[in-house]
């Protein structure tokens, strides 16, 4: 049985009601989730009644539930089992990679590690955002029906939601994969295109099983490997520290707009990965109701914060004392024989902790643009469209490069989409209708103007356009950084105007009611 088939009907909505104090007013009383499947509220079509709920999400068997709402009776935990989550992901290899290249870039430590504090910062953002799902009771990336209508957020998902989740699958996967292979040859086996893909395979299944089985396995998971992820990088950071140089200077010290330009690129490059992280309702819509808003954006934040900060921070400091142009190689170079293995393991562990709630929320993606496959299905085809990118990369072609370079220019779109998530729920203060959200009915709260509402792409345009004209990659210098000497501010520039335009379109067209 399909589970996006095994939920009653929505009621309507009721927004007479009194909020809760996570603001979601409308929100179905216990008993009334929605029928949110694929197939649900076809442009107005109201979803069909089916007698039952899908089961409550458990570690021992696959999360039945997909874009569903979730209801009342099928909701517990608190905000800090949030903290774990947002952890595990963040206990990275590739923290200590980009901690290394701000001192690449010709930083001094001093202002790399700013950098490392203040571009973590945008982690915020992801909380704030994360706080629209227990007030809604369902997936970002139907909460983001509210920012662009019905129809209009199709286009939306299908790029962020798809596109740049296939893409970060893939490049996170051959990253992996290349520290697999690496470990399949020491453990003796022979170097063959076989071999390669079999490690490729293994490591996708793996990160795929943990996306099927869903936020139960995900809660009760991460919280362990969170602690296993740390131990192990906490021990390659002892061997990092005794290598480190803290006297470390720039042979030629960055000064004037050549400094600005190194501090504003590291800046886009820590503060990327926080931004790719829009789907953060998905992973809180399991709370009650009644969570604290504040509460949820807190634990979220902090989750992926402190880790981020430390071995990005890390990461630096061993580009002071060690070649970290080939970052796998310079750690292994420092870690004693017996310990390379469990390295390399928990980098392949790290990597699927972040490609499973990415492959996670893809899957509740594909369900929230209309295509007809429940959640597992559906988390299937984004990972086989991943595993093929992956293997095409390491076996065929070097893809990594092209990928690279267009993950170099994905902050023109992420920044102002989140950009435009945070200014719509602190507009609306956080009161989300999940029934309706998901019913898609003709003149609904969020039809706006033939299922589009022109404030969220006109903010989304408007945000992006001052982003490309701001940003600085390897092969692409916007008019505005190539005249400030390569300053790369397209993150805050492109945020700026997205918000300030948004909330100004909405003003002038009434689209968000006033409280």
């Amino acid at each position: 049985m399909r589970p996006t088939d095994s939920t009653p009907a929505p009621r309507p909505a009721d927004d007479s009601r009194p909020a809760g104090p996570a603001g979601s007013v409308g929100s179905a009383r216990a008993g009334s989730a929605s029928r949110s499947g694929p197939d649900s509220g076809s442009d107005g079509a109201a979803p069909a009644p089916a007698p039952a709920s899908a089961p409550a999400p458990r570690a021992g068997g696959p999360e039945a539930r997909g874009i569903d709402l979730v209801p009342d009776e099928e909701r517990g935990g608190r905000p800090r089992d949030l903290f774990a989550v947002w952890a595990a992901p963040n206990v990275s290899y590739l923290s200590f990679v980009v901690g290394a290249a701000l001192v690449l870039m010709g930083l001094t430590l001093p202002q790399a590690l700013g950098v490392v504090l203040v571009g973590n910062l945008v982690w915020i953002c992801t909380g704030v955002v994360a706080a629209a799902g227990p007030a809604a009771g369902t997936s970002g990336s139907v909460v983001s029906r509210a920012l662009y209508g019905v129809r209009g957020n199709r286009a939306v998902v299908v790029v962020t939601g798809w596109l740049i989740a296939a893409a970060y699958l893939a490049l996170n996967w051959s990253a992996a994969s290349v520290a697999g292979i690496g470990l399949a040859a020491r453990l003796g086996l022979p170097a063959s295109p076989a071999v390669d893909a079999a490690v490729i395979c293994v490591i996708a299944a793996g990160t795929l099983l943990i996306a099927i089985f869903g936020y139960g396995l995900i809660v009760r998971l991460y919280t362990g490997l969170s602690v296993a992820l740390t131990v192990v990088f906490a021990v390659v950071t002892g061997y990092v520290l005794a290598a480190a140089d803290l006297s470390y200077a720039p042979a030629e010290p960055l000064r004037g707009a050549a400094l600005a330009a190194a501090l504003g690129a590291g800046f886009t490059l820590v503060a990327s990965a926080p931004l790719s992280y829009t789907n953060s309702p998905d992973l809180a819509r399991y709370l009650p109701r009644d969570s604290s808003p504040v509460a949820v954006a807190g634990w979220t934040a902090l989750g992926a914060y402190l880790p981020s900060v430390v071995f990005t921070a890390v990461g630096a400091l061993a580009a002071t004392g060690l070649d970290m142009t080939d970052p796998e190689a310079a750690l292994e170079g420092v870690l004693p024989g017996w310990f390379v293995p469990v390295f390399v393991v928990a980098v392949v562990v790290n990597t699927m902790t972040n490609n499973g709630m990415t492959a996670y929320s893809a899957g509740l993606s594909v369900q929230s643009v209309g295509v007809r496959l429940a959640r597992i299905p559906a988390v299937l085809v984004i990972g086989v469209l991943g595993t093929a990118m992956t293997l095409y990369a390491i076996l065929v072609f070097d893809f990594l490069t092209s990928v690279s370079t267009m993950l170099q220019l994905v902050v023109v779109v992420t920044g102002p989409v989140m950009a435009v998530a945070m200014t719509d729920l602190v507009l609306r203060r956080n009161r989300y209708s999940g029934p309706e959200l998901l019913a898609q009915r003709r003149g609904g709260p969020f039809w706006y103007h033939g299922g589009v509402h022109w404030a969220g792409f006109l903010a989304l345009a408007a945000g992006a356009l001052t982003a490309v004209l701001w940003v600085r990659t390897t092969f692409w210098t916007g008019p505005i950084a190539a005249a400030t000497g390569g300053v790369d501010l397209s993150v805050p520039a492109g945020m700026t105007v997205a918000a300030a335009v948004y909330w100004a379109a909405t003003r002038a067209l009434g689209t968000i009611p006033r409280p």
